[in-house]
């Protein structure tokens, strides 16, 4: 396996309706690229992964706990392990990169979809 993928070649997985993932896992952590369809919704959860992200493209309102916030492009978070979140994704959709530690071993059971490229690239 080499240590380099091209993002287009990386299989799109779905993780929420209107919510598509591609991961690269690691040892220890996951890195994705998530891309959310305009006016889609994150449903409120929490997971034992602690979780940053930064947004890339688009616009979305999240609730890290009990903070709500009104996210643009170059906007971050930075949300603790078992902390409940959501998001409400703008109308222009959004294109967002994540990291989780530990990683998503969840999503290696989600069915992979057939590799694209993603949106803005």
């Amino acid at each position: 396996m080499s240590a380099f993928a091209d993002i287009a070649e990386v299989a799109p997985r779905t993780i929420w309706e209107g919510i598509t993932g591609r991961a690269l896992h690691g040892e220890r952590l996951t890195l994705a690229l998530i891309e959310l369809d305009p006016g889609s919704h994150v449903p409120e959860h929490a997971h034992d992964n602690e979780q940053v992200g930064i947004l890339l493209q688009g616009s979305f309102e999240m609730r890290v706990g009990s903070e709500d916030r009104s996210l643009a492009r170059g906007d971050t978070w930075c949300i603790p392990p078992d902390v409940p979140h959501e998001a409400r994704v703008g109308p222009e959709g959004a294109v967002v990169v994540e990291v989780w530690v530990p990683g998503r071993e969840d999503w290696k059971g989600i069915e992979p979809q057939q590799p694209r490229a993603p949106r803005g690239f």
